[in-house]
């Protein structure tokens, strides 16, 4: 008699959903930048046509995980008031506040959108998933970029 693990059912149930939420990022993500082509003039700027790639790229992404995840609903949230996803400017080390120790965990809850919210295990475990969401949208760009240049 085979004894079957517990984990690895899980897995392969886990890497199946993943799988459907890359097709479905994908799909989406496509579509947007079919429209932003479409609508897209000559004299569209640079950087109007990069913004509306980013929150294309988003949207994408939040739709993907559906209203499961809390980052997911927070940026669904944001992209429905049709706010504008916008990212502070990095400072130089020599001009950032010098702080001490910082508390990680609220470091963390800026990063994850809806992060503010969390308990601790919470936050850790909507990370890892807003992580591997934003790996796949990283891997989905590349592609896309490979399939254009060749």
């Amino acid at each position: 008699m085979e004894s079957k693990s517990y984990t690895t059912g899980s897995r392969d149930n886990a890497n199946r959903n993943l799988e459907g939420s890359k097709t479905l990022m994908a799909s989406h993500f496509l579509r947007a930048l079919f429209r932003i082509q479409q609508t897209s003039t000559t004299r569209s700027s640079f950087a109007g046509r990069r913004r509306r790639i980013r929150r294309a790229a988003y949207a994408s992404m939040a739709y993907s995980a559906g209203t499961r995840r809390a980052w997911s609903r927070a940026l669904l949230r944001k992209l429905r008031s049709r706010a504008r996803l916008r990212f502070p400017r990095r400072l130089s080390r020599a001009a950032r506040p010098q702080r001490g120790d910082t508390d990680q965990a609220q470091v963390l809850r800026k990063l994850v959108p809806g992060g503010p919210g969390m308990d601790y295990c919470k936050l850790l475990e909507e990370t890892a998933d807003y992580i591997r969401c934003l790996t796949t949208q990283v891997r989905l760009m590349q592609t896309v970029m490979d399939s254009i240049s060749s």
